[in-house]
C-alpha cells in the first residue's frame, strides 16, 4: 500500500482517494483515526495522510502515536487555517509535511510523492543493516553472491588442511581478510598469525625482519633479533605481495617452505619453525614465471592450494550489503547515526566499478558517514518529471555546499547566497540534516 488516507468527512475523503488513485498509488481509505491504527504497523511501507480535525481521536494524536511506534513513518497533515499553528509545531516534533485547506490536488500529490520516496529509502536503508547484522561477523566475506558463497566454503576446507596456500587477488579485495580467516578458523587460531609485507620492507632490511639476526651480525645490530618467520612459530605466517621478493630471497624462501628451517643472520645455528604459509600476490605469478621474475620451483611450492578473491565488480550484488555494514560500523566510530543511502548514492554504489575494491567501499561509506559526499547533481531519476530533476539538483547542490563548509549554516548561506530561512526550509524540503555533515568534535 502506498498511502493510508484518514478522514472522517466522508466525501472529501473519496475525492481525495480518487485522486490519488488516478495519480497511480495503491490506497486505503480510513474514517477514523482508531479504524487506522488497527491496521497500520512499524512496517507498513507507505505515507500516512490525516485530516487533523477528527473526533475522538485527532490528526495530531494519531501522528504521535505513530511516532512512538515508528519515528520515521512519513505523516502528512491536512489543516485548517485554524490549525495551521498546530501544524508546524507538529512539524518540529517530526511530522513529514502538512497542506492547508483549500489546496491543490499537485500539492497533495507532490508531498506524497516526495514522502513516499523517503519511506522508500528508509526501509531499503533497514533492510540493508540487518541483512548485515545477520551476515558472517568476517568481513568483507560477507556477501550472497554465489562466488562468495563458493569461497567461504574454500576456506572451510581449506582451514583445517596443514598446507600452504596461494591467494590471488586486486588490491583492497582483502587478501589479508582471507589470511586470518583461514588462521582463525584453523588448529592454529590459538597461536600468533604473523603478516609480513614483502613490498613494503626495503632490501637491505627483510632477510633480517623475516630470519632474525644475531648481536653484532652487522653494523647496527645491537642486540639479537628474533625474525618474523620464527615469531610465527606455531601459527600462521602470511607473507603479502611475495612478487615484491628479489630473487635472492626467494631461493631462501623456498628453503624455508621445503625444510621448516631457517638461519639467522650471523649465526650457522639451523633453528626449526613449524609454521603456515600464506602467500599472497595482487598480480598473476603464473605470468611472472613465465617472464622469468618470479621462481618457478617457488610458485610451485606455494601453489599446493590456490584462492582467487573476486573484485568487488563481478559480485556488484553484495556492494550494497557491504557499503551498509561499513556505514553502520563507521557512524557507530564518529558517532552519529548512520544517514539514508539515498537514490544517488545507491546509484553510484551501483554502476562504479570500485577499482580499489573493497576497501575503497569502506572509505567511501566513511566519508559519506561524515557528509563529505554530496549526491552528484545528475542523479534525477531516469523518467523524473521536470520539478523533480529540479529538486535533485537543488538537494545536490545544498549537500555540496554543507559537505564543503563542514556543516557550518554562516558558511553554507555564504557559498549559497540564500537568506537563512530560506535555506531552512529547503533543508526541512528534501530532508537534509545538517548536523551530519559536521565532522566530530567540531
Amino acid at each position: 500500500m502506498d498511502v493510508a488516507f484518514i478522514d472522517d468527512d466522508e466525501t472529501l475523503r473519496a475525492a481525495n482517494v480518487q485522486a490519488l488513485m488516478l495519480a497511480g498509488f495503491d490506497v486505503a481509505a480510513y474514517p477514523s483515526a482508531m479504524a487506522a491504527l488497527e491496521e497500520i504497523d512499524a512496517d507498513f511501507s507507505g505515507v500516512v495522510v490525516t485530516d487533523v480535525r477528527m473526533p475522538r481521536i485527532d490528526g495530531l494524536e494519531l501522528f504521535r502515536r505513530l511516532k512512538r511506534m515508528d519515528a520515521e513513518l512519513p505523516v502528512i497533515l491536512i489543516t485548517g487555517h485554524g490549525d495551521i499553528g498546530m501544524a508546524v509545531e507538529a512539524m518540529r516534533e517530526g511530522a513529514y509535511d502538512f497542506i492547508a485547506k483549500p489546496y491543490a490536488l499537485d500539492r497533495l500529490l507532490v508531498a506524497v510523492r516526495h514522502a513516499l520516496d523517503k519511506r522508500r529509502l528508509v526501509l531499503e536503508n533497514r533492510a540493508l543493516r540487518r541483512k548485515a547484522e545477520a551476515s558472517s561477523p568476517d568481513l568483507p566475506l560477507i556477501g550472497e553472491a554465489p562466488v562468495m558463497q563458493r569461497l567461504r566454503q574454500t576456506l572451510r576446507q581449506l582451514a583445517d588442511a596443514e598446507i600452504d596456500v596461494l591467494v590471488e587477488g586486486e588490491t583492497g579485495s582483502g587478501k589479508e581478510v582471507v589470511a586470518q580467516t583461514l588462521h582463525r578458523w584453523s588448529p592454529r587460531a590459538a597461536r600468533p598469525f604473523v603478516a609480513v609485507n614483502c613490498g613494503a620492507l626495503p632490501e637491505n632490511v627483510i632477510e633480517s625482519e623475516l630470519f632474525g639476526h644475531e648481536a653484532g651480525a652487522f653494523t647496527g645490530a645491537l642486540k639479537k633479533r628474533v625474525g618474523r618467520v620464527e615469531h610465527a612459530s606455531g601459527g600462521t605466517l602470511f607473507l603479502d605481495e611475495i612478487e615484491a621478493m628479489s630473487p635472492a630471497l626467494q631461493v631462501k624462501m623456498l628453503r624455508v617452505l621445503e625444510a621448516r628451517e631457517i638461519t639467522p643472520l650471523g649465526t650457522n645455528e639451523v633453528r626449526r619453525v613449524d609454521i603456515r604459509v600464506i602467500a599472497a600476490s595482487k598480480t598473476d605469478l603464473a605470468e611472472l614465471v613465465r617472464q622469468g621474475s618470479f621462481r618457478e620451483d617457488l610458485y610451485y611450492r606455494l601453489h599446493i592450494a590456490f584462492i582467487r578473491i573476486p573484485p568487488l565488480r563481478e559480485r556488484r550484488e553484495d556492494v550494497p550489503l557491504l557499503f551498509g555494514h561499513f556505514l553502520g560500523r563507521a557512524a557507530k566510530r564518529f558517532r552519529r547515526e548512520p544517514p539514508l543511502i539515498d537514490a544517488g548514492t545507491r546509484r553510484h554504489l551501483d554502476v562504479h566499478d570500485w577499482p580499489g575494491n573493497v576497501r575503497e567501499l569502506a572509505h567511501y561509506a566513511e566519508r559519506f558517514a561524515l557528509g563529505l559526499i554530496a549526491e552528484p547533481a545528475a542523479t534525477a531519476i531516469e523518467g523524473a518529471s521536470l520539478p523533480e530533476r529540479v529538486d535533485a539538483f537543488e538537494a545536490a547542490q545544498i549537500r555540496e555546499a554543507l559537505a564543503a563548509c563542514r556543516g557550518d549554516i554562516q558558511a553554507t548561506l555564504r557559498a549559497l547566497g540564500i537568506p537563512r530561512k530560506t535555506l531552512y526550509d529547503k533543508l526541512k524540503r528534501h530532508g537534509i540534516d545538517q548536523s551530519r555533515f559536521r565532522l566530530p568534535n567540531e
